[in-house]
């Protein structure tokens, strides 16, 4: 079975009603980046970080899966799908697809401060203060942070660079690391670049310049139907 390995970003979400920092010059829902999404940020006022993501986390569990994700849920019943998404939500999971990697952390999950691996799913929408892990620690957002590691960087890596199509959805492959996650498609593999505002890209990839809605479900149905 052909491994088809999709990297999807903020376009595939915004289409949900998700929005993001991306079209709005560095302000995410009117906050600046900085203020909400570092490190630093949550040591000045890691209460105002709560808030914003917990505002975030009750707009996630109010969207819906849209036509680019259930289309490419739908892959999977022709092909080994495998998604590596930098997106937060729980979009694809919902509409179907079974293999999800999120670079940049899951915003229903909160995980301890003092131990990065104690991750829990938050029970409704919200991380209060004085919410602790077992170890005694603030919870805070399961989220990659600009200036952080991205701890699922290699594994991402590794998959792509098994692919027999790559498929990039939605990101204006403008966030590294992740961006640079074209670099390891094999030369072989068919690459196709979703996205209507599509950035000049090298490495053989076929252009489509349409939103996610349209443009993944006419390329899912040109696959399934080219097996």
């Amino acid at each position: 079975m052909k491994k088809v390995v999709v990297l999807t970003g903020a376009g595939i979400s915004a289409e949900s009603g998700l929005k993001t920092f991306r079209d709005s010059d560095g302000l995410w829902e009117n906050y600046r980046v900085e203020d909400v999404a570092t490190p630093q940020a949550w040591e000045n006022d890691f209460e105002l970080v709560l808030k914003f993501y917990n505002e975030r986390r009750k707009q996630v569990i109010g969207a819906k899966p849209n036509a680019a994700h259930k289309a490419l849920a739908d892959l999977e019943k022709k092909f080994d799908v495998h998604i590596i998404t930098q997106n937060i939500d729980d979009l694809h999971e919902r509409a179907g697809s079974t293999k999800v990697l999120h670079l940049h952390g899951e915003i229903l999950k909160s995980r301890s401060t003092l131990d990065p691996h104690l991750v829990y799913t938050v029970d409704g929408w919200e991380i209060k203060s004085g919410d602790k892990c077992e170890r005694g620690s603030q919870l805070r957002p399961h989220i990659v942070w600009f200036g952080e590691m991205v701890p699922e960087l290699e594994r991402a890596a590794a998959i792509v660079s098994l692919a027999d199509i790559f498929l990039v959805v939605g990101s204006s492959l403008q966030v590294y690391p992740a961006a640079g996650l074209t670099q390891f498609a094999p030369l072989h593999a068919e690459k196709f670049y979703i996205d209507p505002k599509a950035v000049s890209i090298t490495g053989g990839f076929e252009v489509i310049r349409l939103n996610a809605g349209d443009g993944v479900p006419a390329l899912v149905k040109k696959l399934i139907g080219s097996f």
